[in-house]
């Protein structure tokens, strides 16, 4: 199982995490899980393979971290989207407006989920689905509140979940044809929303109206900090430390530098 705690992680370890997720994203998708090394995802985010052990005991912990990605995103952005937001109707709109979004803004990520999740242990698997479960439940309970309020059709409220959560993933499997025929707010609206909207009762059609003319269902802001934005800002990186990597090479012929080192080094106590 996980070997770190997220919540005991310090500001630097959880910067070095996240970049070598955002390289093990790039490299396992380029290249599949069993042919990329640590060496390539260590290339990838600019660092050593002795660094990457450090942070992570094998390559299997690497790809269980990349495939929770998404997960800890919207475990993340979902209750961020509905702090401060009450209505049922809005809350649930936001919520699944965020899932969505996390998922388009991370189709790496998702693509992964799908290609490499055999590719685990079966701890590591089951634990995915706990996780991904837990981010379900954030979205039926606003189906629930919408049902309680007398909004929303009673239903399988499961089962629309899961409807609404691949409908979104969709977005990331056949983006290569769906760009060409939808926007994303498009997607959004007709492919997803659709989906719980057809349940609205009169009262909820009545307030669902209210709430539009309102700009209460305005689309989301789009995440800066997708999959892919984290993956571009690692090749930069990359690509701007490959001169200093040599020189220091050179002069140092001693062995790999360890993060406490570069910050004792730079003054950082």
């Amino acid at each position: 199982m996980p070997t770190h705690s997220k919540t005991d992680e310090s500001p630097l370890v959880a910067r070095r995490r996240a970049q070598l997720v955002a390289a093990a994203i790039t490299q396992f998708s380029r290249l599949d899980y069993h042919t990329a090394t640590v060496k390539d995802i260590a290339d990838e985010a600019g660092v050593s393979p002795g660094l990457i052990y450090q942070y992570v005991p094998d390559k299997q912990e690497l790809l269980f971290l990349a495939l929770q990605h998404i997960i800890q995103r919207n475990d993340a952005e979902i209750p961020m989207a509905l702090r401060g937001v009450v209505d049922p109707i809005a809350r649930l709109h936001r919520a699944i407006d965020a899932y969505a979004r996390v998922v388009a803004t991370s189709r790496q990520a998702a693509l992964l989920t799908y290609r490499e999740m055999k590719s685990l242990k079966r701890e590591y698997i089951e634990r995915i689905k706990d996780l991904e479960l837990g981010t379900n439940e954030l979205l039926a309970a606003c189906v629930e509140d919408c049902i309680r309020a007398g909004y929303l059709a009673d239903t399988h409220v499961e089962l629309l979940v899961y409807r609404m959560v691949i409908a979104a993933q969709g977005w990331a499997l056949k983006y290569w044809r769906l760009k060409h025929i939808v926007t994303q707010d498009e997607y959004l609206d007709k492919a997803i929303h659709a989906l719980w909207r057809s349940l609205l009762l009169p009262r909820g059609i009545s307030r669902y109206e209210e709430l539009r003319r309102a700009g209460e269902l305005e689309p989301l802001v789009t995440p800066c900090d997708s999959a892919e934005a984290s993956v571009k800002k690692t090749e930069v990186k990359k690509k701007a430390a490959k001169p200093d990597r040599r020189r220091a090479a050179g002069a140092a012929q001693g062995g790999v530098r360890t993060d406490n080192q570069l910050s004792d080094s730079s003054g950082t106590k």
